[in-house]
């Protein structure tokens, strides 16, 4: 997800507040680059202009008030407070984009004033050694650095704040009010309050990242897995075949009497390159299982794949058992749907409603279901549709992984099929395949 989607999910979350107020605040916990201005990623240009509108509207008021402060008030002759007003205000707009060197150009003459009032006839019952209008313009620049900076240098910018102020009140002029504590802490305090909405928004940033990573992650085990799944069934169908094949070519010599040798060998070769396509599988298999010898497969899992693999003909005990577990279902089987399908097919079929009904059981309790198999001379049509759930129960798609649908559309993909589901306009769901009867891989050959 993008910065500019992250901004503008979140100011949809923050409908409540006022509309300006919500943007803003989204904004302010928004993390701009390194070398991008305050507010970068804002998605209306007016917002992006914001900082500097705002930062321009100090440097325009603050100028002029310091240096007449500093000439007035203080007694600095016109061009050192000219100079010095210059230096601590205009680089406020460096702090928009750069705001460590806008600190350390307006920290050095922040100092550079205090020093040269210490020798100022006008200085006492003055705040010393930073006056109001510096207060003021420090502040802004701690708002720049809190929002674009990481922990570490803001705490060495508040102590450098501290120490330079110590340092300076070695030596202060008499009579005057001392604002070196008051710089301190609401320096501290600023640098706190947006210190924490930068790292808010770094938080928000890293969730959404490692969301991204994870679901991506967890798509591809997904993936892996139901491939797994199905190449261990392929082979248990092909295997059968297999095994015909071998036992055929093995047993033609004796059913056929008279066989020349010539052909005993052709049959015998057939039978050898069954068998050792048969073994092939078996060790493809085995590391398709992860498990190896003594793994985790053990006994009972071999005893399961060596079961005969369900298909269309056994989709009435599936949904007997599926209403005997408290699901409304009903199914319509087309006659001759049974055996008109070849083995993958007949397992991707029986596969698909097994999954469309666990999801429905998962996400749908209590809901009217109907299952309708279909076969023509082309394809086998599976169909299967729920209405809304009986029960306040959130969607299949942002509840659930999706670990279902990838598995159907793995399976429809590798019969050359294709998939269609969705939700319903009045709640419900729908899962549509159309599995083809014949692999067009094979018309091309």
């Amino acid at each position: 997800m993008s910065d500019k989607a992250r901004i503008r999910t979140s100011s949809a979350a923050g409908a409540r507040m006022p509309g300006a107020l919500a943007q803003l605040a989204v904004l302010l916990r928004t993390p701009a680059g390194t070398a991008q201005p305050l507010f970068a990623q804002s998605p209306k240009r007016w917002q992006r202009a914001l900082p500097f509108v705002v930062v321009g509207i100090f440097v325009v008021t603050l100028l002029p008030v310091t240096i007449t402060v500093l000439t007035n008030d203080y007694g600095m002759g016109g061009g050192w407070a000219g100079a010095l007003g210059v230096a601590q205000t205009v680089p406020l707009l460096l702090a928009v984009t750069r705001p460590r060197p806008a600190w350390a150009v307006v920290l050095i003459a922040d100092t550079v004033a205090a020093v040269l009032l210490i020798g100022s006839d006008k200085v006492a019952g003055q705040s010393w050694p930073w006056p109001p209008m510096t207060i003021v313009g420090y502040l802004v620049l701690m708002a720049c650095l809190g929002l674009r900076e990481s922990v570490r240098p803001l705490v060495g910018v508040w102590l450098v704040t501290g120490a330079v102020g110590i340092v300076l009140g070695f030596s202060p002029p008499g009579d005057i009010t001392n604002t070196t504590a008051l710089l301190f802490v609401l320096s501290g305090v600023v640098l706190v309050l947006t210190g924490a909405l930068r790292g808010l928004g770094d938080a928000q940033q890293r969730i959404v990242e490692q969301e991204g990573i994870s679901e991506a992650e967890r798509a591809r085990r997904t993936l892996l897995e139901e491939r797994a799944r199905i190449a261990r069934e392929l082979h248990d169908v092909v295997a059968h075949h297999m095994s015909v094949i071998t036992v055929q070519a093995d047993s033609a010599p004796y059913r056929v009497p008279g066989m020349s040798e010539p052909v005993r060998e052709e049959f015998a070769a057939i039978a050898a390159s069954a068998r050792e396509s048969l073994g092939e599988m078996r060790r493809l298999l085995t590391v398709l299982r992860g498990d190896g010898a003594g793994g985790a497969g053990g006994a009972n899992g071999a005893d399961g794949e060596r079961a005969p693999q369900p298909g269309i003909d056994r989709l009435q005990q599936l949904v007997e058992a599926t209403v005997r577990a408290g699901q409304p279902v009903e199914l319509s089987l087309a006659a001759g749907a049974a055996g008109a399908a070849p083995p993958a097919v007949d397992l991707s079929a029986y596969r698909i409603v097994q999954e469309a009904l666990a999801n429905v059981v998962r996400h749908a309790p209590g809901a009217p279901t109907r299952v309708s198999v279909t076969v023509d001379e082309e394809e086998v049509l599976v169909l299967v549709v729920n209405g809304p759930a009986r029960d306040a129960v959130v969607e299949l798609e942002s509840s659930g992984t999706g670990h279902g649908l990838v598995g159907m559309r793995e399976r429809v993909r590798l019969t050359g099929g294709t998939l269609d589901t969705g939700p319903l306009p009045d709640g419900g769901f729908r899962v549509a395949a159309r599995l083809p009867l014949n692999d067009p891989t094979e018309d091309l050959s």
